[in-house]
C-alpha cells in the first residue's frame, strides 16, 4: 500500500513539474511582450496595434491594385523579339540584311526588314495583330515571327 501511495505522489509530482514548466514558458512570453508597458498602457498598446493593422491592410490593398495595373500595362510592351539575318542577293557576301520581329504578349507588334545592297539599304515595316499581318510576309519575316513567338 505504501508503494502505491509513493507511485501516486511521484506521478503527481512529475505532473505538477510539467504544468509548472508550461506556465513558466507562457509567463516568459507574456513578460517579453509586455516589457516596458505599464498595466494602464497595455489597453492603449493593443488598440494602437489594431489601428496599425488596419492601416497595413489598406496599404497592402493599394499595392496589390498598383501591381495588377503594372502587370496589365506590361502586357502592351515589347516582350518577344525575333531576329533573322540573311543574304537576299547572291552578288553580295555576308548576311547584312535582316528581319526583326517585335511583339507584345498578344503577338501584336511590327516586323522591320532591312534589305542591304552595295548602293543603299531599304527598310520596310509590316504591322502584326495577334500574329497575323495584312501584308504578305517573306520567308525571313515568317522565321523572325516564329522565333519571337517562341521567346516568351
Amino acid at each position: 500500500m505504501q508503494q502505491g501511495v509513493l507511485i501516486t505522489f511521484l506521478i503527481l509530482g512529475i505532473w505538477l513539474l510539467g504544468i509548472s514548466l508550461v506556465l513558466y514558458k507562457i509567463y516568459a512570453v507574456f513578460a517579453k511582450l509586455t516589457r516596458g508597458v505599464e498595466v494602464a498602457d497595455l489597453k492603449k498598446t493593443l488598440e494602437r496595434v489594431i489601428v496599425l493593422e488596419g492601416e497595413n491592410e489598406k496599404g497592402i490593398e493599394t499595392l496589390t491594385k498598383r501591381i495588377n495595373g503594372l502587370e496589365e500595362d506590361g502586357k502592351l510592351h515589347v516582350q518577344k523579339v525575333g531576329l533573322v539575318r540573311f543574304n537576299p542577293f547572291n552578288e553580295l557576301g555576308g548576311d547584312h540584311s535582316f528581319s526583326l520581329a517585335l511583339l507584345d504578349s498578344e503577338d501584336t507588334g511590327i516586323i522591320i526588314t532591312g534589305l542591304h545592297t552595295r548602293e543603299r539599304t531599304r527598310i520596310y515595316v509590316k504591322s502584326l495583330k495577334r500574329g497575323k499581318s495584312e501584308s504578305e510576309l517573306s520567308t525571313e519575316d515568317k522565321k523572325a515571327l516564329a522565333i519571337a513567338q517562341k521567346n516568351k
